[in-house]
């Protein structure tokens, strides 16, 4: 599914999408950004203690395709990279003449407890974007959201995150036995407690390969709603494959190379 293979569209077709994408782009770049994070994936205290001897996922270069309402077709990179005690994660998606995204986060590893300092995520859609961004400041406990010029401070009684230092955090404790299905994720202007559940194991093949994986299930209280992941043990859980269904839109997501 990737841009190479999609077969060339006539102007006329060019024109319905950009209009579909404007009629629902809230929904449309909610799939995009869905789509380039896991996170769209016990409740961790501010003071617990690490682990010493922690297993620590490692650096990492990764490409995937993904559809989102089975028409439009994207590609993302997402590179999580370390300096010194600095690790930074990287994640750009596009869809051909109608979307992009860009997320990033920076955060520290300490034993098995990943905590953030920065993040943000900008999209864009038909020449049009807008730019979200977290500061966490763990010593107060606090967490300032911005977007769109206004700017919220939200208190941090237990360890919040953004979308992609909370996938680290989910693999950390995959990778440590630590899972417990219970985050905190930081919004735009809350916390919000957001629930995972291992939901077994399975051999997927995707462009990639194929891999042994355990699934994760996000917990909705919308019965409309679902989010999965298939995260592969082999590769500190990285995931190979999402699928997601919000009000009816559908999203796929498959990783297609490992660099």
């Amino acid at each position: 599914m990737s841009f190479s293979s999609m077969h060339k569209k006539s102007s006329s077709d060019n024109i319905d999408n950009a209009n579909n994408a404007k009629r629902s782009p809230s929904k449309f770049l909610s799939a995009l950004v869905t789509g380039i994070s896991i996170s769209t994936v016990g409740a961790l205290s501010m003071t617990a203690p690490t682990l010493a001897s922690a297993k620590t996922v490692q650096p990492s270069t990764a490409d995937y395709s993904f559809t989102v309402e089975d028409k439009y077709k994207g590609t993302a990179t997402r590179t999580l990279s370390k300096s010194g005690n600095t690790w930074k994660y990287n994640v750009k998606a596009r869809v051909a003449g109608v979307a992009s995204a860009s997320q990033n986060s920076t955060f520290t590893i300490n034993g098995n407890n990943v905590s953030p300092t920065q993040a943000s995520t900008t999209y864009k859609l038909l020449g049009m974007g807008r730019t979200h961004k977290l500061d966490f400041n763990p010593s107060s406990k606090k967490v300032t959201s911005n977007y769109k010029g206004k700017s919220t401070t939200m208190n941090m009684s237990q360890q919040a995150f953004d979308d992609l230092s909370l996938e680290v955090q989910i693999r950390q404790d995959l990778l440590n036995g630590k899972f417990s299905g219970n985050y905190y994720m930081a919004k735009k202007d809350k916390i919000e407690k957001t629930p995972f559940k291992k939901s077994g194991s399975t051999k997927i093949t995707v462009p990639a390969g194929t891999f042994d994986t355990v699934r994760v299930d996000r917990v909705h209280d919308d019965d409309s709603r679902s989010t999965s992941f298939w995260l592969a043990p082999s590769l500190d859980y990285m995931p190979v494959k999402v699928s997601q269904i919000n009000d009816g839109k559908k999203m796929d997501l498959e990783l297609t190379k490992i660099n």
